[in-house]
């Protein structure tokens, strides 16, 4: 059987893990890795995997293309890599951009489009109910040291005023979050993918910066499904886990 040919597009704590995964394995071949700064691969990865510009993806031949970057590299390349490869976005909070989405999806006729769910638990049964129309209402919380954030905007400033107890950063729908908080808020982008009937514009988020979470990142979340949710009467599940935190700014 061939081996599947892998190309990753991004080295930081995920990209390397899955280089050395990927070598590690007989079924499949690292066939490239791009990084902003070819330095880092040099030794890492053989020479002729290195892959200088980004624009050159096509020469590599590969079958599957893993994002593991930030979210531009989808807005610039996604569909590019869609008429040569599949495609794994491991940013997908590029996709709360509708325009994007649209865009996406119609070039994914010849090659997969695909979403990891990452630390987004219970993912495959949320869409479940999303295909079957049942899933009324989906809430998800994320609380992170502040150290652990990277925002744009008002957030940033906001998450420098988080010294002594926690705050609340945002709380709405997952749309309005996603340009604000593009590396931290993937779990919330994968959960608005998978609860299609609802989608970024009624999938809730609530971001939480709390400086007494030095080890450990909280992620809750909440589904409501058949029933009378107005009298309290709908099928409603509530999950909470602690994740170790080690900063890694992919699925957070």
């Amino acid at each position: 059987m061939e081996k599947r040919r892998i190309g990753i597009v991004g080295y930081g704590h995920l990209g390397q893990y899955l280089a050395k995964q990927i070598q590690a394995r007989e079924d499949v071949e690292l066939v490239f890795v791009w990084n902003r700064t070819t330095q880092t691969l040099e030794g890492q990865v053989e020479p002729d995997a290195i892959l200088k510009r980004l624009d050159d993806f096509a020469d590599f031949g590969a079958d599957l293309i893993v994002e593991v970057a930030h979210p531009d590299i989808t807005r610039q390349f996604g569909a590019s890599f869609l008429a040569s490869a599949d495609y794994m976005i491991g940013s997908p909070t590029a996709m709360s951009s509708a325009s994007l989405e649209k865009e996406l999806r119609a070039a994914a006729t010849q090659h997969g489009l695909y979403v990891p769910s990452g630390a987004f638990w219970g993912g495959e049964d949320i869409k479940k109910m999303a295909d079957r129309g049942s899933l009324q209402a989906l809430k998800v919380m994320m609380k992170k040291h502040p150290s652990c954030f990277k925002l744009e905007g008002a957030l940033a400033k906001l998450n420098e005023s988080c010294t002594d107890k926690e705050v609340i950063l945002y709380q709405g729908d997952v749309r309005g979050l996603c340009p604000l908080a593009p590396n931290n808020v993937n779990t919330m982008a994968a959960a608005a993918i998978a609860a299609h009937n609802l989608g970024f514009d009624k999938v809730e988020g609530c971001l939480v910066s709390d400086p007494n979470l030095r080890d450990w990142h909280i992620v809750e979340v909440e589904a409501w499904g058949p029933g009378d949710m107005a009298l309290g009467r709908a099928f409603h599940v509530h999950t909470f886990w602690l994740l170790k935190e080690v900063c890694v700014c992919f699925i957070a």
